[in-house]
């Protein structure tokens, strides 16, 4: 009997066309502890998996006892590795979701150096997609609006409220002197 979680997703990474890392997110919870502990073991791990995969033509590898795929776009290769029995179309559909949303968030211009400069979103959305190994959201354009939504709405809400502010002070000021003239 095939052992049921929803802690699907053992890491995520994002890696240069070099093998250098970008982004990693390595998770340790549910039924199967992840081995990659140390940083060390985590590098040793994107290095031989980007050596394997760099010149693969497929999405889909077994690799290290893990459920491994990967996409690459221009300069970037996009990892997700699962446990070896979990379903190869629900990760890929994970994968998907994130690398589309990152085009989106990225004006689709996902490449080494846009990736850098927009760390914070392209994080985000990794962590809209999936939290602590569960599998959160698949549909690009889900991730990327709540993942801009969280820039937007602080700015909106601090906009508002000093918009209102303004008001209140115009409001108290044409009161005031309105009755001073009544006054006189």
């Amino acid at each position: 009997m095939v052992n049921l979680s929803l802690y699907t997703v053992r890491a995520m990474a994002i890696l240069d066309s070099e093998g250098n890392r970008l982004v990693a997110k390595y998770y340790s919870r549910g039924p199967h502890a992840q081995n990659y502990k140390a940083v060390k073991e985590q590098r040793k791990f994107e290095n031989e998996l980007f050596s394997k995969t760099r010149k693969s033509s497929g999405e889909v590898i077994l690799y290290d006892g893990h459920t491994v795929l990967f996409k690459y776009v221009n300069d970037v290769y996009f990892y997700l590795v699962g446990d070896p029995e979990e379903n190869e179309l629900l990760l890929s559909a994970v994968l998907s979701g994130l690398v589309e949303a990152t085009s989106l968030l990225l004006k689709h211009s996902v490449d080494k150096r846009n990736i850098l400069d927009n760390l914070d979103m392209v994080v985000l959305a990794l962590d809209e997609a999936v939290d602590d190994g569960i599998a959160l959201e698949t549909d690009p354009n889900v991730i990327a609006s709540n993942v801009s939504k969280r820039g937007v709405d602080t700015i909106d809400v601090s906009l508002s409220s000093l918009n209102e502010q303004v008001l209140l002070d115009v409001y108290k000021q044409a009161k005031e002197r309105f009755n001073r003239s009544m006054l006189k």
